[in-house]
């Protein structure tokens, strides 16, 4: 369960996020829609811990993460799961390193299960055979993948993903939401995205939240959002 409550978050003056409150129950996928500029990375960042909010409340499960000292939000950040908008691959590293570095820094599992466990999640994305092969070598789908393997090799059961159609043609876009709604749904995790992508967004999404001058300004299921009278919503969609 996660729950956002009156969050507020300024750069020089500017507001980004204005008053945002939305919950995900234990188990949704929420796609949080939006066109370049409107907060969303920011939201999910905050979501995160990775930035502090100017106010307002998050909860994850029963925490309240933004007046977590850092020892405590590090352990919270262990069981989340995060894909970056670019990948963010070690590019020093091999496929197989970059996924079991997570193993490696927060788990006493020997090689032999850490193995085990980098194998099973290529598996799960659909890549295999790429163990030893480094980012520069990867197709930008690819990249997702390890990036989406790497996000979830810590049995994380919240995932949050940013922009994760970003750079990728209709063909692998479609492809990267396929494997993230079936990933998320198999794992039984609870999913936040982040995308300006509405047919891809609405084929994942068990519910969408369109933003608008830092506020929610519609959410609700691709029936809802459809049958929205908002100008601005019915312009965005279509």
């Amino acid at each position: 369960m996660i729950r956002v409550e009156h969050l507020f978050k300024s750069f020089d003056g500017q507001k980004v996020l204005n008053d945002i409150s939305f919950s995900v129950p234990e188990g949704e996928i929420l796609v949080i829609l939006g066109a370049s500029g409107t907060g969303k990375s920011v939201l999910l960042k905050c979501m995160m811990g990775l930035m502090k909010p100017d106010k307002g409340q998050i909860w994850i499960d029963d925490k309240e993460i933004t007046r977590l000292p850092e020892g405590d939000l590090l352990k919270v950040r262990k069981h989340i799961g995060y894909l970056f908008q670019e990948g963010a691959l070690y590019d020093f590293m091999t496929v197989y390193e970059n996924i079991a570095f997570p193993l490696q820094e927060h788990t006493a599992l020997d090689q032999r299960a850490i193995e085990a466990k980098v194998k099973n999640a290529l598996e799960l994305v659909d890549l295999q055979g790429v163990e030893g092969k480094h980012p520069s070598e990867l197709s930008g789908g690819m990249k997702k993948r390890v990036g989406l393997a790497r996000s979830i090799i810590l049995g994380s059961k919240i995932l949050f993903c940013d922009e994760p159609t970003s750079g990728l043609d209709p063909i692998r876009s479609r492809d990267i939401s396929s494997l993230i709604k079936n990933v998320s749904k198999r794992l039984l995790c609870t999913t936040v995205i982040t995308s300006h992508d509405i047919r891809n967004s609405f084929y994942v999404a068990d519910r969408c939240a369109l933003i608008r001058d830092g506020k929610i300004i519609a959410m609700g299921t691709r029936s809802q959002m459809e049958a929205s009278s908002n100008a601005f919503v019915k312009e965005f969609i279509h």
